[in-house]
C-alpha cells in the first residue's frame, strides 16, 4: 500500500470523503468561495475532519502543481477500525482484551513508537480521538516499523464515546497520570483492560481521568518529573504482559 496519498480538486475530495475514505488532513486555499467550496465545506465540518489553510505554493507542491482548485486531501495510508465491532471480536476470542486510548497524543513520532510497542505486546486495538491526534502517515508508519499494518486502529470523535463503549462491554480504564500516589504495579491487568495515555503537554485530561477505573503512575527515582509518553506506555503495556504472563 502507497504510504502518502495526495488528492487534489474540490470534487475529488468530496468524492474521497462521501466514499469513506480515511482522510488525515486538507490543506485549504484562503479566500476559497462557491457552491462546490460550501459543500466540501459542509462535509469537513460534519465529518470532523482536520483542515489547514496555506499559501498557494504549498497546495503546488502537494499536488505536484497539477490544478488543485485550492483543496489538496493526503489520505491515511491504513484503513480505520470501526470500534463497536473491534470490541465485539476481542470478547468473542480466547484472550483477555487489552486496548490502548490515546487521549490527544499528538507527536507523529510518539505515535509511531507507541504503535510498535502495542504490537509487540500483543494490543488488541489503539483508539485515537479524530481531532488533535497525530495522524497516520508515511512518518507514522516508518517510527512503527510497519506495526500500523498490523495494529487495529480506530478513530473516533470523541475518546469519551470510546469509553462509553468499553464500560459498556465490562473493560475497565486504567489512566496513566502523576495525579495519584497508586502504583502501576498495583493494577490487575489480568482482566478486560484499556490503558489511557495523555497528551506529551497536558497528560490525560480531567474529564477522562473522572471517568478511569484505575489511576496510576510510574515510580520516577531521578530529578526529571516526567517520562516521554512513548515510553511510559512501553513500561505499562509491559507490566500488562508480566502480569499476564
Amino acid at each position: 500500500m502507497e504510504q502518502n496519498t495526495n488528492i487534489f480538486g474540490i470534487r475529488a475530495i468530496i468524492e474521497a470523503i462521501e466514499s469513506g475514505a480515511s482522510i488525515n488532513k486538507v490543506y485549504l486555499q484562503k479566500g476559497l468561495r462557491g457552491d462546490l467550496f460550501f459543500q466540501l465545506d459542509k462535509l469537513l465540518k460534519k465529518n470532523k475532519i482536520s483542515t489547514s489553510v496555506v499559501p498557494t505554493e504549498k497546495l503546488d507542491r502537494l499536488s505536484k502543481h497539477n490544478n488543485h482548485q485550492g483543496a489538496v486531501a493526503k489520505i491515511s495510508p491504513i484503513d480505520f477500525y470501526n470500534l463497536e465491532s473491534l470490541i465485539e471480536e476481542t470478547l468473542e476470542s480466547d484472550n483477555t482484551p487489552l486496548f490502548l486510548l490515546l487521549d490527544q497524543v499528538s507527536d507523529v513520532r510518539n505515535f509511531g513508537a507507541i504503535i510498535r510497542t502495542a504490537e509487540c505486546t500483543g494490543v488488541n486495538g489503539i483508539i485515537i480521538q479524530k481531532s488533535g491526534s497525530a495522524p497516520v502517515n508515511a512518518e507514522t508508519i516508518k517510527t512503527s516499523a510497519g506495526a500500523a499494518f498490523k495494529v487495529p486502529i480506530c478513530k473516533v470523535d470523541h475518546i469519551k464515546d470510546a469509553i462509553f463503549q468499553l464500560k459498556a462491554a465490562d473493560i475497565k480504564l486504567a489512566a496513566a497520570t502523576e495525579k495519584t500516589e497508586d502504583s502501576v504495579f498495583d493494577v490487575d491487568f489480568n482482566q478486560p483492560i484499556a490503558i489511557v495515555m495523555g497528551s506529551e503537554h497536558k497528560g490525560v485530561s480531567n474529564s477522562v481521568l473522572k471517568m478511569a477505573d484505575y489511576k496510576a503512575k510510574l515510580p520516577l527515582l531521578g530529578e526529571i518529573e516526567s517520562l516521554n509518553v512513548s515510553v511510559a506506555c512501553g513500561a505499562f503495556l509491559y507490566e500488562a504482559v508480566r502480569q499476564r504472563l
